[in-house]
Order: C-alpha cells, then structure tokens, then sequence
C-alpha cells in the first residue's frame, strides 16, 4: 500500500462520472487518497492554480507526488501499470482493449441519454420529465450494446471486475435510478455492480444540497 496519501481533485457535488470512476479505481488498489472539491459551478476548475494541475482544466485530476494527471481512463490506466492491488482492466489484450473502447465510447457518445439523465437523477433525486424520442432511441442504442458484451448469467463484462462495468454501471443507472424501463437483465446486473463496496464509499460521500 502507498503509505502517502495521493491528492484527487473532484467536484464540489461528488456527481461527476469520472471523479467517481478515477475514486473507485484508487479505491480498489487501496491507495490512500485526499479528495479536494472543485466548484465547477463558480469555474474554479479555469483558476490558475488549478490549471497548474491539470492540463485539460477538468476533473478529475490525480497528484501523485510531483505527477499530476487528468482524465479519468488515464488515471485508472496510469493506476493499473504503476500500483499492485486489484486490476482495473483485463489481463487478456483483447478484453482489455475492448474494456477501453467501452469506456471510451461511454464518455463520448450517448449525449441525449446523459443530458436527459444527467448523474443528479443516479445521486440526488429522479426527474419526471419522460425521455424524449431522441434519449430512447440512444437508450435502446445502449442496451443492445450491454446485451451483446454481457455474457448470460455473467456478473461481470469480462469473467473478473473492471473498472469498465462501474463506468457502464453508471450509465445504465441513469435510467434504472428514476425508474425509466431497463430490460430487467441489465437493470440487475447495474443494481449489481453498484452494490460494490468501492462505488458504496463514492455513494455515500456527503453532499451539498442543490441549489
């Protein structure tokens, strides 16, 4: 175990999908970390000391000693190659690649479904605007993308945990965490993986209430 503490830099609301991800990765290698809020809100992340920290002015950004990293597939990657513990991605090269092009996929793609559901719904309270015909059909567009990588009565994507199925997790429960219709398959294996105990601790962080 790392006996100094890393620094991750995280939004001020702890709803950020990718802070979440970057925490349960360092979670999981049981390294011990000090998050820092950022409010996003006010545009403290444009401020010039935190620039000097992050290249891309976003969170999350990890230190790690004199190393400071952003993006969070790059910091669970980066995590992976230098830190024993559980592993984050696949050992099979295939597994691991086809675990990146999820999470890459995730972060980039799908904008109606995240704007519609945006991570408030999975850590505050559900919304009761129905989805409109564009976030269904990008809805319908995921679930047949899950339902192929997700093998039959598979817990996880690729036989072991990854970091990937916590990525997915999320993203399916924007829609399963304000009760919008989930094929009941994908809908367990979210409840599934969201009941992990390094997502839990992400979970039940303390948050401001919304303004």
């Amino acid at each position: 175990m790392k006996a100094t503490a890393m620094r991750l830099y995280v939004d001020a609301q702890y709803a950020s999908p990718y802070a979440m991800s970057a925490f349960v990765a360092l979670t999981e290698k049981r390294i011990p970390v000090e998050l820092t809020k950022v409010n996003l809100a006010e545009g403290a992340q444009h401020d010039a000391w935190y620039a000097a920290a992050s290249l891309s002015h976003r969170v999350p950004t990890l230190v790690d000693g004199e190393f400071s990293l952003s993006e969070s597939s790059a910091i669970a990657e980066y995590l992976d190659e230098m830190y024993p513990g559980t592993r984050l991605y696949p050992r099979e090269p295939k597994a691991r690649a086809r675990a990146r092009q999820l999470q890459a996929w995730l972060r980039s793609d799908l904008t109606p479904l995240r704007e519609e559901r945006n991570t408030q719904v999975v850590f505050y309270r559900p919304v009761p605007q129905p989805l409109s015909n564009a976030a269904r059909e990008t809805a319908l567009k995921l679930f047949a993308a899950v339902d192929t990588l997700l093998p039959p009565d598979a817990q996880h994507l690729f036989g072991d945990w990854s970091i990937a199925d916590t990525d997915l997790a999320l993203m399916l429960n924007r829609l399963v965490l304000n009760g919008d219709p989930v094929p009941a398959r994908l809908a367990h294996y979210a409840r599934s993986q969201w009941a992990r105990a390094s997502v839990q601790q992400w979970v039940q962080l303390p948050r401001p209430a919304l303004r």
